[in-house]
């Protein structure tokens, strides 16, 4: 049986009743962080871009279609809701991480659910399933192709996330085995994304792309569009041609499969930080640093970060030229770990990242692979090594960022107080309460389309595109 064909059928066989309380608890958790995250990034200018090209390739009209662009006020058709949510959902970098899949699971796949959604009507239940199921695909494959797709270059939040997309909708739309087979093996010739793009709005646009490729998948195969379901193993498929011959390991596909589930255990990784998630580790060892040993940006000469050689190609940026670029300068964050004690979402809007103050300290900042790298496992740690003024020098490891799994919890009602923060940079407070509310308990909701129309409010933070 071919690898489309087995993922198909296990993404089949799922049911409500296979969901721990514990998968459920991570489900909403994601379900909640990510729209908290799509909302705040409604106002970035990727986002508005995206939303203007829409309006004007539907003769400036975006109000014929039954799919909310969220924090707009405006709608669109499903595939169209897909790829500006999916834009704004990675706006800011804000949006959750997995080990296994080496990026961003949840982005790729909940901008295209919840508009199908809003196009057809679903139950909680139906939504929460469907996530899981696309979760447990793209960390499939993530298991499958992983490190090697990771390093070589590719985004596998958009090359394996479009999988992920692709088998939720399917398996929301109820297409059966056969229909998630097709929608799986169409979903490998919308795969794309390179790391080159990272720092650049471009970024953003390869999870809505990703989101607005699954469901176009979904829909294809629902029309009877056919595709070839030995995508993955043919000479020039997906395997051989995004990883090379000896590159994968198709043995490991099942490894696990939803048991646990795997947003539970490695786990899902809630960002605490507005930036690249390979910056976090270096992120919260300053931040401990600087409490332990009382640092200022005054008292400090030198820092040093040693992290993993895969996160260190694409953080060691220390010159950002933009606010997108910043938020992988691993230079740039520490430093303003330093100065502020906390990573916010303005360091890296209008001009803050040329802050005279941040490159004084930025200069200080040297950033190198560790020498015991490849005995340490995740690739997700840092050593910060500080040397004071005063001659002494002081540093930590820290193997992972706070909340990257169930071994670093984040602190209790921390993810609710992000979603407070970010969603009410695009609705009013009182809206916010509600649709918190709603998504905490979401598996209880008849039709998750009034939790969508709670956020059809337009503010004067999202521009009139249309």
């Amino acid at each position: 049986m071919s690898i489309v064909n087995i993922l198909a059928r296990s993404v089949n066989e799922l049911s409500y009743d296979d969901i721990s309380d514990e998968a459920l608890y991570w489900a909403k958790l994601g379900v909640l962080d990510t729209i908290g995250v799509t909302l705040a990034g409604v106002p970035e200018p990727c986002t508005q871009k995206i939303a203007r090209i829409v309006a004007a390739e539907g003769g400036g009209i975006l109000d014929d279609g039954p799919s909310l662009l969220f924090g707009f006020g405006r709608r669109t058709s499903a595939s169209n809701a897909a790829l500006v949510n999916g834009v704004g959902a990675h706006a800011l970098d804000f949006d959750d991480c997995n080990n296994t899949l080496g990026g961003h699971p949840s982005a790729p796949i909940l901008p295209g659910l919840l508009a199908l959604v809003d196009a057809r009507g679903a139950t909680g239940r139906d939504v929460i399933l469907a996530y899981l199921a696309g979760f447990e695909v793209e960390t499939a494959l993530g298991r499958v192709l992983n490190t090697h797709h990771y390093a070589k270059g590719w985004h596998p939040t958009a090359t394996l996330g479009v999988f992920g997309a692709g088998a939720a909708a399917a398996k929301l739309m109820g297409l059966g085995e056969e229909g998630v087979a097709m929608a799986l093996s169409l979903c490998a010739s919308f795969a794309s994304g390179v790391k080159a793009n990272f720092g650049t709005m471009t970024k953003p646009l390869h999870v809505g792309h990703t989101a607005r490729n699954g469901v176009m998948a979904a829909l294809l195969a629902e029309q009877g569009f056919t595709a070839n379901d030995g995508v993955f193993e043919h000479p020039q498929g997906f395997l051989n041609v995004y990883n090379g011959a000896g590159n994968f390991d198709e043995s490991r596909l099942l490894d696990g499969w939803a048991n646990p589930f795997n947003i539970v255990r490695p786990g899902l990784a809630i960002k605490q930080h507005p930036c690249c998630g390979s910056t976090h580790s270096s992120i919260d060892t300053m931040l401990a640093l600087r409490v332990e040993h009382g640092l200022t940006q005054d008292n400090v000469a030198k820092i040093l970060t040693q992290t993993h050689p895969h996160r260190l190609a694409h953080t060691n940026r220390a010159n950002p030229k933009s606010g997108l670029d910043a938020k992988f300068s691993v230079q740039y964050v520490v430093s303003r770990a330093l100065m502020h004690g906390q990573i916010r979402i303005e360091h890296f809007e209008n001009d803050a990242h040329d802050d005279p103050t941040a490159r004084a300290i930025m200069d200080r900042v040297t950033s190198e692979s560790h020498p015991r790298a490849g005995d340490l496992d995740p690739p997700v740690f840092s050593e910060v090594t500080v040397t004071l003024t005063n001659g002494k020098v002081v540093s930590k490891m820290l193997s992972e960022p706070i909340g990257r799994s169930p071994d670093s919890p984040y602190p209790p009602g921390a993810v609710r107080a992000k979603f407070m923060n970010c969603a009410q940079r695009a609705l009013p407070m009182d809206v916010v309460e509600q649709l918190a509310s709603q998504i905490e308990s979401l598996e209880d909701v008849e039709d998750v389309r009034t939790v969508i129309n709670l956020m059809d409010t337009p503010t004067a933070i999202a521009e009139r595109v249309a």
